[in-house]
């Protein structure tokens, strides 16, 4: 039951996220857009290092002095994957008119769920990594420890879940009922990766310091190419730096308090 809750806990925070439709007017203001896609950044940069890249080396400890190698790997792999996604798959960032990956005649309103979806990948991976770890009786991952990058994922996911759900809302001319799905079904795709990856717990046990590190290159890979550049573009960049220390500082009180 534990280990149920944990894996929804992140898709809970984006449908909270996107639940702001129904008592919200507009849009997020700019400063505050700012601030949020400055927070999420630092959670999950923080994530990165302390949840996945630190337990993966670690675990690799037996391997001394080349004990970085698994976290290394992984981390470009994951770098890769998502680079390749993002050429595979037709998607359109908020804010931008023209769409990235093959050419399509997707609706808008899809292929900005999609750009959010792809992006939401590497974090329910990261989930489901963490508790297959948990599951395998591995030293280095223990409940808490697992709770705490599932509840730091969710807190960085309601903003997410709001910057998408509220434009679809104000600028697409959805319905609130319509732009709270779009939302939440940005979200769907976490818990399902992170059952997909805890399934497979048994067979990918061998090599769970490589796959820690590739949620935490692919995690990274969002948030240098597309948070932290949306974050700081135009006027008061410094709105998102702030928001980046405090999501950080964050995330790394409750990996160490709760881990």
């Amino acid at each position: 039951m534990e280990i149920f809750l944990g894996l929804l806990i992140p898709f809970i925070g984006t449908t909270a996220g996107a639940a702001c439709v129904f008592f919200m007017k507009n849009d997020l203001k700019p400063l505050v857009q700012k601030m949020l896609l400055g927070f999420a950044s630092g959670v999950m940069v923080a994530a990165s290092v302390w949840s996945l890249l630190m337990p993966a080396m670690e675990m690799s400890s037996d391997m001394e002095k080349f004990s970085f190698v698994p976290a290394a790997v992984g981390f470009l792999l994951g770098i890769g994957f998502l680079l390749l996604m993002d050429k595979l798959i037709p998607h359109l960032h908020m804010g931008c008119e023209q769409s990235e990956g093959p050419k399509c005649k997707l609706k808008k309103t899809t292929m900005l769920v999609l750009a959010v979806t792809l992006h939401n990948i590497p974090e329910g991976m990261a989930v489901g990594v963490v508790f297959a770890g948990m599951l395998s009786s591995n030293v280095e991952v223990t409940v808490a420890g697992a709770f705490a990058l599932s509840i730091g994922i969710a807190i960085q996911n309601f903003p997410e879940g709001a910057i998408i759900s509220l434009p679809l809302k104000s600028q697409d001319g959805l319905g609130k009922g319509k732009a709270f799905l779009y939302g939440t079904l940005s979200g769907v795709v976490e818990p399902v990766a992170a059952v997909v990856t805890i399934l497979l717990s048994e067979v990918l046990t061998p090599i769970l310091p490589y796959l820690l590190a590739f949620a935490a290159g692919a995690m990274i890979y969002v948030v240098v190419e597309e948070l932290i550049p949306e974050a700081s573009e135009g006027e008061h960049s410094n709105i998102g730096t702030i928001g980046f220390a405090l999501g950080f500082v964050l995330m790394m009180i409750l990996d160490v308090a709760l881990g």
